[in-house]
């Protein structure tokens, strides 16, 4: 066994900061303990036989970052269907990169929505065994698209009720910890309606009803506003994106329970970077017109009370794993709080992958996912880009193999 004592920081989480102690032996948490509580004693027996000492000076000790959206075998170049005949290989070559990146600032568990020939369960299988270094890996497998729908390239194509449910059952049957869809078109596909329907509710209802056969959550790709209320009415988990959310889908959301997952970062690395001149014209004329419609569709889900969880889509346009906390930055600019973008990028995002009994917050019985931050990330959403050290799994990255 081997044990680790984080000594003179302030513990915060979602819920709140405080001064303690925290033991850690192998991989999960031990103890938190106020500096001055009775339970000073035992932490100090545990301390004689205690393998290492960090000594945070003040320091801020956080929950490790929980990204709701990524694509591992992407590599941010500024169009992803340019990759479509890539390799296998090549692709999981690319995915161990961005585990790396992830994990080493500060991202301890990543949820991939979208891979092929089953790149993202091997990745989570690779972490798990330890011989990949990064963050937890939950995977969807092949997103459920129709046929020639958005990112059709690297999806499992379906038509109709019956050939959803068998899409899958197919994903189930791989591993799949949550089976994602396209419920509307999106920006990077050439010739697709950003905001129209393309699964019908019909299928989204199928589809549903195959994951929930085995308890596992669904997630939808859906910006416009009817994409949105129908997978809200078929029960799915979470909306990814969301840009035309508008008052009513937002309030159907708040109702149903159903997260929000904005992925700022996807569309500010398309727009941000549209000088370039790399990024194709008909995907920035798409992407400028999200973005013109991102602030109303927060706007709307802050009023309503929609849950947020948070996630990049990181992998697409100049949008990279090594950059993932800036997307906290990127929440306070659309309204949140640097408490509530703190919650939405731990907690939320932990009970959203069904795990918030592992991660997420500091606790005796979690997971040992902690990040060493220079100031309180709840009044300096900007910390998060600043980790001094993390610890994934009771495990420091710069020990990983």
């Amino acid at each position: 066994m081997t044990t680790h004592v984080f000594r003179g920081g302030v513990v915060v989480d979602a819920d709140g900061a405080r001064e303690a102690t925290v033991v850690v032996e192998d991989d999960r948490i031990v103890s938190v303990d106020p500096v001055d509580s009775d339970d000073g004693g035992a932490d100090r027996a545990r301390a004689a036989d205690t393998d290492s000492v960090t000594h945070l000076d003040g320091a801020y000790l956080a929950p490790g970052l929980v990204d709701a959206h990524v694509h591992l075998m992407m590599d941010a170049r500024p169009n992803p269907s340019a990759n479509m005949d890539a390799s296998t290989a090549s692709l999981a070559y690319q995915a161990t990169r961005n585990l790396r990146a992830a994990v080493e600032t500060g991202v301890t568990t990543v949820r991939d929505l979208g891979a092929p020939d089953d790149i993202a369960i091997d990745a989570r299988t690779a972490v798990d065994r330890g011989v990949l270094a990064g963050p937890r890996v939950h995977a969807c497998g092949r997103n459920v698209v129709m046929t020639g729908g958005h990112g059709h390239w690297f999806g499992r194509e379906a038509d109709g009720p019956h050939e959803v449910r068998k899409a899958v059952r197919e994903q189930l049957k791989a591993g799949a910890d949550v089976v994602k869809c396209m419920a509307t078109g999106g920006v990077l596909t050439e010739g697709a309606q950003t905001g129209s329907p393309e699964l019908t509710p019909d299928e989204l209802t199928a589809l549903v009803d195959a994951a929930s056969a085995k308890g596992v959550p669904t997630a939808a790709h859906a910006h416009g506003t009817q994409g949105i209320e129908n997978a809200v009415a078929a029960g799915i988990t979470s909306v990814e994106h969301g840009t035309y959310m508008n008052e009513r889908a937002a309030e159907a959301m708040a109702d149903a329970g159903t997260y929000w997952v904005p992925t700022a970062s996807a569309v500010h690395g398309i727009v941000d970077n549209a000088d370039q001149g790399t990024i194709p014209d008909w995907a920035v004329e798409k992407g400028e017109h999200a973005r013109d419609a991102f602030g109303d569709a927060f706007e709307h889900a802050l009023a309503a009370g929609v849950t947020v969880a948070m996630g990049t889509d990181a992998g697409t346009p100049y949008n990279r794993f090594a950059d993932i906390p800036h997307e906290l930055e990127l929440l306070v600019e659309y309204g949140m709080t640097p408490a509530e973008a703190l919650e939405a990028a731990t907690s939320n995002a932990a009970e959203l992958l069904g795990i918030g009994d592992e991660t997420g917050r500091v606790a005796p019985g979690l997971a040992a996912d902690l990040v060493v931050l220079p100031a309180d990330p709840r009044e300096d959403e900007t910390v998060w880009q600043q980790s001094e050290r993390v610890m994934a799994r009771g495990r420091f990255v710069n020990h990983m193999a």
